[in-house]
């Protein structure tokens, strides 16, 4: 049997996991459905992420990791053991080498609860970085050089920014403010306009489809159904970019308000190279329509999304276990 490394991204939205050699082999929702009587597990992943919000009262879909850390710490050892027993089905090995991603803002009983969880897959050794450190490396920023790189990653549950400098975080904060609070948001706007009460998935779909957070950058409609508050009957209504980036707004300037204290506590030499290099935006956040634009206009700094800004923490993985020395540091 083969010993590989794994990296693992742990996200609220998405778990993502890397073997060495094969790549990326898994991309599922971070979503476990369980039964409310026996609280046995009946899915996990794309699966149980079919059944959010439409489940008979017998079965919850929930989702174990919320804010960027461990709500249930048992349902996220299944879902992990779940997974990795899916990506040993592709492959044999055992005792791997596992390195996982976490916010930067986690306490250390929070960071223990993830390397445990790992533990109990029988990993030889277990490594936890940091978010925003993976994610430089992943878009491809040379973290290890004397200058300093920033990096804002809106990811699921938190938005981490964190500038880097000698293969470390510098300066950083962790906001509980990113993509399932926007479409908390676009629940509530939809409520509080059109007495429409919708689901997460259908939130979802408005934020990707016509979403935008920078004014005038698109101008979509989209019809949604849903349950008419007044008669308690199914309706539908149009809603448009334009009320899109209304809906985001405030929680959109919570990251911008939390980009500017981070630059403003970073020291001046590291000031100048950020006006030089600019910040790059990765997690799902970097696709918002417009998110570029914003934070340019605001920060008054040259903004670039990453290449491919899901990936980003997972593919740093990938560049962090080739260089297991640095890890091991």
């Amino acid at each position: 049997m083969l010993s590989k490394d794994i990296g693992i991204d742990l996200g609220t939205a998405n778990v993502l996991i890397y073997v060495k050699g094969q790549g990326i082999v898994l991309n599922e929702p971070s979503v476990v459905a369980i039964s409310a009587e026996t609280k046995e597990i009946l899915a996990v992943g794309e699966e149980a992420h079919k059944m959010l919000g439409r489940t008979p009262g017998k079965v919850k879909a929930v989702r174990p990791l919320k804010d960027g850390v461990i709500a249930d710490f048992e349902l996220t050892e299944a879902m992990l053991n779940a997974f990795l027993k899916k990506v040993k089905g592709k492959g044999t090995f055992s005792k791997p080498r596992i390195l996982i991603c976490c916010p930067s803002n986690i306490t250390q009983v929070e960071r223990n609860a993830i390397k445990e969880a790992a533990e109990v897959q029988g990993a030889k050794k277990v490594f936890v970085e940091e978010e925003p450190k993976v994610a430089a490396v992943g878009a491809g920023l040379d973290i290890s050089a004397p200058e300093a790189s920033m990096v804002i990653d809106i990811g699921g549950g938190t938005t981490d920014i964190a500038i880097l400098s000698l293969g470390d975080i510098v300066t950083s904060k962790s906001i509980r403010n990113a993509g399932d609070l926007f479409d908390q948001e676009i629940i509530k706007y939809v409520k509080n306009k059109y007495k429409l009460l919708i689901g997460e998935r259908t939130a979802e779909e408005i934020k990707i489809e016509i979403g935008t957070v920078y004014q005038d950058s698109k101008k979509e409609k989209k019809s949604i159904r849903g349950r008419d508050l007044v008669t308690g009957l199914p309706n539908s209504i149009t809603i448009t970019s334009k009320e899109v980036q209304e809906a985001l707004k405030e929680s959109i300037y919570k990251i911008v308000y939390a980009a500017k204290s981070v630059l403003e506590e970073t020291p001046p030499e590291l000031s100048a190279d950020i006006v030089n290099k600019g910040i790059v935006v990765t997690g799902g956040g970097a696709l918002l329509n417009g998110i570029d634009k914003l934070l340019e206009e605001e920060l008054k700094v040259p903004i670039s999304l990453a290449e491919s800004p899901l990936t980003c923490v997972v593919d740093g993985t990938a560049i962090m276990l080739d260089n297991i020395k640095l890890l091991e540091k």
